[in-house]
């Protein structure tokens, strides 16, 4: 059975290296040049409204005034990023470096970057810089933990949610979630089921409402032989984000080992609808080929009942 990562946490919104203040004059002042910075404070305004093409056109005018004006490169790479330009982003962050070398949030972002390109050794080398800046990230310790659990380093990856649980400053229990649910992965792919567990039982009581814990428990439940506790958890995720179709599969066929077999021709069904709705022909056709094994091997076993 398959299972979901999390994203990563990135995105903190740079503030502008210069503030603007105004003399005490008794005379109004007239303003007839607008700043690097005030262009920098509109884009990061459209940022925060989510009018990311708008902020890096905003982004574009303050370096267009101020050429090595570091953060807003920096601002302009999480634009991009919130708009999967992925190449870009490891631009800008690269212009914010050069320009700023111990800007931590540009390297943190610019792992960001490299992991969503699939390039985890790029963005394990990033994060460590973003970790010698500031060791007391957590983002940077959890980030690195996802490249290195991408890079196939489950161990490691552990040992960096450790880290990272260790150096949150104001609980968030949705954080919480989030690395008690990535911890429980590398424990699974590792696969000590019972560490998993643990993590994911901590995760959904931390976020009761977050679908993905309840489906790597299922998965979890499955790897361990507990049906029922399978199809009770992929029921759950069902309930929470009714178009998994990938859940339907799981439960339909967590179902037929339980020897439900209507239910699990009705989940098989009901996921071939979902992926050829979602346009995922490859998932789309491969499930038609599991129905039509499950209907007959269900056929085959009434066969040797009726016999």
């Amino acid at each position: 059975m398959s299972y979901l990562w999390r994203l990563f946490l990135s995105v903190v919104i740079a503030l502008p290296l210069t503030f603007l203040t105004l003399p005490a004059h008794s005379a109004p002042i007239l303003i007839t040049q607008i700043t690097a910075s005030n262009f920098l404070e509109l884009g990061i305004d459209k940022m925060r409204r989510g009018n990311y093409q708008e902020a890096i056109e905003n982004f574009n005018q303050a370096i267009d005034v101020e050429k090595d004006f570091a953060v807003a490169y920096s601002d302009r790479c999480l634009a991009d990023l919130q708009l999967q330009d992925y190449h870009q982003a490891v631009t800008d962050c690269t212009q914010a470096i050069n320009f700023a070398p111990d800007n931590s949030e540009a390297y943190l972002n610019r792992g960001v970057a490299h992991y969503r390109q699939g390039d985890y050794p790029a963005a394990i080398v990033d994060l460590n810089r973003a970790i010698a800046l500031k060791p007391s990230d957590f983002r940077a310790y959890y980030n690195r933990g996802l490249a290195r659990a991408g890079d196939g380093k489950d161990s490691e990856a552990i040992l960096d949610f450790n880290l990272a649980l260790t150096q949150i400053k104001r609980i968030s229990s949705l954080l919480l979630a989030d690395i008690y649910n990535d911890r429980g992965l590398a424990h699974f792919a590792l696969q000590d089921i019972q560490a998993a567990m643990l993590d994911f039982n901590l995760a959904i009581r931390l976020n009761a409402n977050d679908y993905r814990a309840y489906f790597n428990r299922a998965c979890a439940c499955g790897r361990n032989g507990d049906n029922f506790g399978a199809v009770r958890d992929f029921s759950q995720v069902i309930r929470l984000n009714p178009s998994n179709a990938q859940a339907y599969v799981n439960r339909g066929i967590a179902q037929y080992r339980l020897g439900y077999h209507l239910g699990a021709i009705a989940d098989m069904q009901k996921a071939s609808k979902y992926f050829e709705n979602q346009g995922k022909k490859v998932a789309y056709e491969k499930t038609l080929d599991l129905l039509k094994s499950l209907r007959q091997q269900i056929s085959s076993v009434t066969e040797i009942a009726l016999f």
